[in-house]
């Protein structure tokens, strides 16, 4: 199953839902230009709900990655929210878990940027 992702702001912050498969390809190049996007236009806080995310492989981590790393760049700060059982396992064994705020929920996430 391709990416979808849906982009919606609330109080400030973006929050960009995805589902299907974050992969090498057309959907990291998807991700990454869809948190680009309100980071260039100044909407530096964004949560992106993977509830939906099926698969993500390395490629997937690493747009991940260089997206936090943008934004924090930019004095932003991307937050994960309804991560899956496998998706935080994943985040535990490669210690991405130490970078990125991880909610149970969206508005957890949500929450947080108060």
């Amino acid at each position: 199953m391709a990416l979808h992702i849906e982009s919606k702001d609330t109080d400030g912050v973006t929050i960009l839902t995805l589902s299907g498969r974050v992969t090498l390809g057309d959907e990291s190049n998807q991700l990454r230009t869809s948190i680009k996007g309100p980071l260039t236009k100044g909407r530096k806080r964004l949560v992106l709900d993977l509830a939906d995310v099926s698969y993500i492989d390395s490629a997937g981590l690493g747009t991940l990655v260089a997206a936090y790393t943008s934004a924090r760049n930019e004095g932003g700060d991307i937050r994960l929210a309804s991560v899956t059982k496998r998706f935080d396992e994943l985040l535990n064994i490669t210690k991405l878990v130490t970078i990125f705020s991880v909610y149970d929920t969206v508005a957890d996430a949500l929450k947080s940027f108060s």
